[in-house]
């Protein structure tokens, strides 16, 4: 039975923050940007710090942005980033993709990133992103899909990593292997017109690999992540602490290389 409320898996802790900040339009999106054009209204659901917001306000001169996290303090973050860069196109919500409180087609391009995974009703919600996206209008959505992560060297801890991560985020109502039903969830939430693609981030310098890996090693330890899969019985402190070793020792191999593969969707509104 899916549930139309999630539990966040990550939080905001500061180590899950610190991967958002690093996301910008070029990196997480480019799948959208050739659709944006000056006087776009553009919804940006999921905006967390808002470096991608800042990015997709930039494309669109004389338009507005619109930014919709259901995290209040999330948002604050998103108001600094976008002042420190000088955009002024951008407005603030907070909000639930499932109940958007906007009228019926308001927006040209309604852009969602690394959010259907973490909601109980991903259908749902692409019927709500497409119910206020206007004709002739895109919704864009890019998810990763972690049973895809690939990495080497093959280190034991990091396959025991991804099956607690699993366990964690299902138990919290979403599902990490989003990327490759993206398609599916669309079809099955209305769209006729959807054009499916796939891109990745890969990590491999060692200014990369410290990055990532240390992200990772403090999230698996001090994260919300960390708390939930403590108090749900998925795992013990020593189990994560082992496997947040792990994720450093992996950072200190030369030969290291991570790949997070991503499903991406266009979606036309007719």
């Amino acid at each position: 039975m899916t549930r139309k409320t999630a539990v966040y898996t990550h939080g905001h802790h500061e180590s899950v923050l610190r991967s958002h900040r690093w996301r910008t339009a070029a990196n997480s999106a480019a799948h959208l940007v050739p659709e944006l054009r000056p006087g776009a209204e553009v919804l940006d659901v999921g905006c967390g710090p808002g470096t991608i917001t800042a990015d997709l306000a930039a494309l669109v001169p004389g338009g507005t942005v619109t930014a919709v996290d259901a995290v209040a303090d999330v948002l604050e973050e998103a108001r600094e980033t976008v002042a420190a860069r000088g955009v002024r196109n951008v407005r603030f919500a907070v909000g639930d993709v499932h109940c958007l409180d906007f009228p019926d087609g308001s927006f040209d391009a309604v852009h969602a990133h690394q959010v259907l995974q973490h909601v109980g009703d991903p259908v749902g919600a692409l019927r709500e992103m497409r119910r206020v996206c206007r004709a002739g209008g895109v919704v864009a959505v890019r998810d990763s899909d972690y049973g895809a992560f690939a990495w080497f060297p093959e280190i034991p801890e990091l396959d025991a990593w991804l099956d607690l991560y699993h366990r964690v985020a299902r138990a919290n109502g979403g599902q990490p292997d989003a990327g490759r039903r993206l398609y599916s969830w669309a079809r099955a939430a209305g769209f006729t017109d959807i054009t499916a693609t796939a891109s990745a981030w890969c990590f491999t310098t060692p200014e990369e690999r410290a990055w990532w890996s240390g992200l990772w090693a403090d999230r698996t330890t001090t994260s919300a992540y960390a708390a939930l899969a403590l108090e749900g019985g998925h795992a013990r402190q020593e189990e994560l602490d082992g496997i947040a070793a792990a994720w450093r020792a992996w950072g200190r191999e030369d030969d290291g290389w991570f790949m997070v593969p991503h499903g991406e969707l266009l979606c036309r509104v007719p």
